[in-house]
């Protein structure tokens, strides 16, 4: 008999293979119960631990959420009012004028990320730091005038959580979030069972890891580890709330959209709230947030009337569409039949040969552009229109050989500049050069006038 779990299981194979993920852990949530648990680790070089549906992912700005609960938090307890200029709370120079319910709602015109090096990749420095660097110079828009994701705008919210409790913001959110809920298993760095970050790379299908900074005073805005079932239990907090955190009314308000009104910032259907998204899927709203740091993805939804919920996490940098994972799990249409489950992608694991080196990346037959990739010992060229493989060639005795497509049978071959430098791909009478119709390639025919 055909259930949702076969078509989860089916789902999250396919997600695997497509986006090429190291590994995939995800859940659904019906009712407010778990009905599904499931994973995908496909990772054998050691990088990745082998998680499974207990192991411990990094969520990036699903960690706004909580940030956010705090914020409002402090509303509800009268210690601060959603108009409030930040500079009131957290001396920020030139964006101090910017209001707590724009931070909330990235409507400030606040700079996406604090200037400098790529926060998300190293350590961070502390508030003092952050403050300096980021006087307010970077703003790109007026107050109200668009929404503009802005991760420096939640560092400074985590900032007023800390000085107004008068604790680091990380011992705030674990006194006010984590343990009235239960949340056992989220954390500030990696615990011992966690999947490690990665990115793959995209023509020669190997893996490097990422680094797990402490991002310091950014925390707010993306720091957090957590697992499947514990993100689930946020889930259904974001739907009824708790008396030791903050009413359903005041959820409910964080859920309204305050940008976008359905057809929001961040494409069709879409809108953003208090500290949450929202996404439309089969009818109905969903709140919560997607998340990404170097080496990993999130994604978090709820429907707060049905308390259905759905929670990915993947081990990646790139690879997983993050907000559309409540479509792709969270339907109540069944297939006729099982969906086919798709043959898992793996990672090269051993060193790509010297002859292959030099042909993968980017090639043009004309103006139509082709990825070269080496997976499973085969070099593949990818249609980067359409993304169909077109052509598949096997390498022995230092010459690829077309197994599949128009060239089977056919020798590829790279022919080089003089100085020793990659000049073109030939096979038969098809040259592939770095850019459309090089001409310092022998183009048959020359390259074409310009019209």
């Amino acid at each position: 008999m055909l259930t949702h779990t076969h078509r989860y299981d089916a789902v999250l194979a396919s997600l695997q293979a497509a986006g090429r993920l190291p590994s995939i852990t995800a859940a659904v949530a019906r009712g407010g119960e778990v009905e599904w648990r499931g994973s995908v680790s496909v990772d054998p070089s050691g990088l990745s631990d082998s998680p499974g549906v207990r192991s411990a992912y990094r969520i990036g700005s699903i960690t706004k959420t909580l940030t956010a609960v705090l914020v409002l938090q402090l509303r509800d307890a009268g210690r601060l009012a959603l108009d409030d200029p930040i500079g009131d709370l957290v001396p920020c120079g030139d964006y101090g004028s910017a209001t707590v319910r724009e931070l909330l709602s990235h409507t400030s015109g606040m700079q996406s990320e604090p200037s400098g090096p790529w926060w998300e990749r190293i350590d961070g420095g502390s508030l003092d730091d952050l403050l300096a660097a980021n006087p307010g110079a970077g703003r790109v828009a007026g107050p109200g005038e668009f929404y503009h994701y802005s991760n420096l705008g939640f560092a400074l919210l985590g900032a007023a959580v800390s000085r107004l409790h008068d604790v680091p913001w990380w011992e705030v959110v674990q006194q006010r979030i984590l343990v009235p809920l239960g949340m056992t298993h989220t954390t500030y760095l990696p615990p011992a069972d966690h999947a490690r970050g990665s990115s793959v790379d995209h023509f020669a299908h190997t893996l490097v890891r990422e680094p797990h900074a402490d991002t310091g005073a950014m925390a707010p805005a993306g720091q957090l580890w957590s697992t499947v079932d514990d993100l689930l239990r946020w889930a259904d907090f974001l739907a009824v709330g708790h008396p030791e955190l903050v009413p359903a009314t005041t959820l409910e308000e964080m859920a309204a959209p305050s940008f976008g009104g359905g057809e929001g910032p961040a494409g069709a259907g879409e809108s953003y709230g208090l500290g949450l998204r929202r996404v439309r899927v089969d009818g109905r709203t969903l709140v919560g947030h997607t998340g990404s740091m170097p080496g990993f993805l999130a994604s978090l939804f709820v429907d707060r009337e049905t308390r259905d919920a759905v929670v990915a996490l993947a081990n990646a940098t790139t690879g997983l569409a993050t907000d559309q994972v409540p479509a792709a799990l969270l339907t109540d249409a069944l297939p006729a039949v099982p969906e086919a489950v798709a043959v898992p992608w793996r990672p090269s694991t051993s060193p790509v040969p010297a002859a292959v080196a030099d042909v993968l990346g980017v090639w043009f037959w004309g103006n139509t552009g082709f990825g070269f990739e080496w997976a499973d010992q085969t070099l593949v060229g990818r249609d980067l229109r359409t993304g169909e493989i077109e052509e598949r060639f096997r390498l022995a005795d230092g010459v690829f050989v077309g197994i599949d497509g128009y060239h089977r049978g056919e020798m590829l071959r790279l022919v080089r500049h003089a100085d020793g430098t990659a000049s073109h791909l030939e096979c038969a009478t098809f040259v592939w050069t770095r850019s459309p119709y090089d001409p310092r390639a022998p183009i048959p025919g020359g390259p074409p006038s310009a019209t």
